[in-house]
């Protein structure tokens, strides 16, 4: 009975969030124009060979991009694509247009044993990226600390959809995962053919980012599928994502994620909401801890859940901690 009502009031707060949202949200995108930029560069197939004139590439497209937002007189958005553009990076994708997509490598992507890929939740863009960028770096570092002499890794932030606004209606659908799952899906394919079928790829997806990488499972040649701050998948189980990777599943013990009902329910023919808890027994995923941390602590340097994601990462998984 107290299961009860609390579904029925999480349905009337949601009922008039998606009201507000859909006054709000309007007003709120209007009030700032479109930044210019330049179409991708047009590239050659991604192979190991071609790794340095795709970086290349996306160097100057993001520099031409700084330009042209300059000009535009957004000096917030030329700042970050600057930053994008730095000799040091590595981009292997970058449009600079609206919100902005990016794909970013940090390790030695050809010659890597292990390559995570992370993909992100809500209110990412090129605005924000340096928050995204920071959890692929803080991965990256540990995977190096981690590994054994003479083991090499890579991570890939993967900032390829527009991903939903926290205050929307589309994060609470599953339209934006919709859109990105033929982009997640070919460019895993074109991943596996820098790497080669001995390196082992881990997907690790992040809140919305779950809802993404469950809608593309099924045609991901992976070898772990990592879901952390999920609101659900979109799917009851593990095993209705079809796939032969491993599943894990972690929330930390402040994650506001625990505290929202995971159904799913229909308002007016829109499903709205994921289901099943990842971390439920019910869902069926390999859950490990991670600790005390809250929605976006999962990468936090220190933290039982960094060093749990490196293990599953280099495939130490006798040695992550379980929840």
């Amino acid at each position: 009975m107290v299961d009860d009502r609390r579904f029925h009031r999480w349905r009337r707060a949601l009922f008039a969030t998606l009201i507000t949202v859909a006054v709000v949200a309007p007003l709120s995108a209007a009030a700032r124009p479109e930044i210019p930029a330049p179409p991708p560069a047009v590239l050659p197939g991604l192979t190991a060979s071609t790794l340095d004139r795709a970086y290349a590439a996306n160097t100057a497209n993001a520099a031409e991009a700084a330009r042209m937002a300059a000009t535009h007189g957004d000096t917030h958005r030329a700042e970050a694509d600057r930053e994008m553009a730095a000799p040091a990076r590595h981009l292997l994708a970058f449009d600079g247009r609206g919100p902005g997509m990016a794909t970013e490598v940090l390790g030695d992507l050809s010659r890597a044993d292990h390559v995570a890929v992370l993909v992100p939740g809500s209110d990412t863009s090129l605005d924000t990226y340096d928050r995204f960028r920071a959890t692929a770096t803080a991965l990256q570092r540990q995977l190096t600390g981690t590994a054994d002499h003479g083991t090499r890794t890579a991570v890939v932030a993967w900032l390829g959809y527009r991903t939903p606004d926290t205050i929307s209606t589309t994060v609470l659908t599953t339209d934006r995962a919709d859109q990105a799952t033929p982009h997640l899906r070919a460019f895993i394919r074109r991943l596996q053919g820098v790497v080669g079928r001995s390196t082992t790829v881990s997907l690790v997806c992040h809140s919305y980012g779950t809802v993404v990488c469950a809608r593309a499972a099924s045609h991901l040649d992976i070898d772990d599928l990592v879901l952390v701050g999920s609101p659900g998948t979109g799917k009851d189980t593990a095993a209705a994502l079809r796939t032969h990777a491993r599943i894990w599943a972690a929330r930390g013990k402040d994650d506001w994620v625990g505290e929202v009902p995971h159904v799913r329910t229909d308002f007016f023919g829109v499903t709205v909401g994921f289901g099943t808890d990842p971390v439920s027994p019910a869902f069926g995923a390999h859950v490990f801890a991670a600790g005390e941390g809250g929605h976006s602590d999962y990468f936090s340097p220190g933290s039982v859940s960094l060093s749990n994601l490196a293990r599953i990462v280099l495939g130490d998984t006798a040695a992550v901690t379980r929840a």
